[in-house]
């Protein structure tokens, strides 16, 4: 199938200039599992040209209920990996750097985010969430941030909203209060305000970490290619 083809229906929406916006953009998201994994597909369906992969895990017998490169042949195998590969079996032309990495303030500067046209934060750590939301503030990075998808089951109650705004997400409360005490006041975010269940771990399903993702790829998308409604 010739690249043309592959696109044509994106590009009825989205036009010429929106598919060069994109194949001429490069996206890093941090973290691969229920979130990031659906961020990524929709980021490779939709034609953004590069995509870095920052992941340290391997697919777990656990992931199969809500995470996409989750399957029994993947049990075992890196998730940058797995990603990459399916990734290229979308689009062989998308490039893609993996960093197998656990991303922390100690090797925060072993990614340069002076190359991002915009950074998807989708992991759990609030130290690693915190680093990623000042080196961006630093470098002037477009950045999405995550909130708590565990423990929930409407995924009509995900939104995307600034942090000041958040409410019912006992990880945006963390995030804003560590946040202002480093002097940052704003950071794009999903959220959920659906009340939480009460459980450790916290549990997840097939279609909340599923519709966050996707959403959070449509904000970088329309982002990227300056949409306007």
């Amino acid at each position: 199938m010739s690249s043309e083809d592959r696109y044509t229906r994106t590009r009825i929406l989205i036009g010429d200039d929106g598919i060069e916006k994109l194949r001429n953009s490069r996206v890093a998201v941090f973290g691969l599992g229920g979130v990031g994994g659906f961020t990524v597909e929709a980021l490779a369906r939709a034609g953004v040209g590069s995509l870095d992969l920052i992941d340290n895990d391997s697919v777990d017998i656990t992931n199969l209920n809500r995470q996409i490169i989750a399957t029994l042949d993947t049990v075992g195998r890196p998730k940058t990996e797995v990603m990459e590969e399916r990734i290229h079996s979308i689009d062989p032309g998308i490039n893609t750097v993996r960093h197998d990495m656990f991303f922390l303030p100690e090797n925060s500067d072993d990614l340069d985010f002076t190359e991002y046209d915009y950074v998807v934060d989708a992991i759990d750590t609030v130290t690693a969430k915190i680093e990623i939301a000042v080196k961006a503030e630093r470098e002037a990075c477009r950045l999405i941030s995550c909130m708590g998808t565990g423990n929930k089951m409407d995924p009509s109650r995900l939104m995307i909203s600034d942090i000041s705004k958040t409410h019912m997400c006992r990880l945006a409360k963390v995030m804003r209060h560590e946040l202002r005490e480093r002097g940052i006041v704003h950071l794009k975010v999903l959220f959920s305000d659906e009340e939480p269940l009460r459980s450790e771990p916290p549990g997840s399903i097939s279609f909340v970490p599923s519709a966050a993702g996707l959403m959070i790829a449509g904000e970088v998308i329309r982002d990227l290619i300056d949409w306007k409604k």
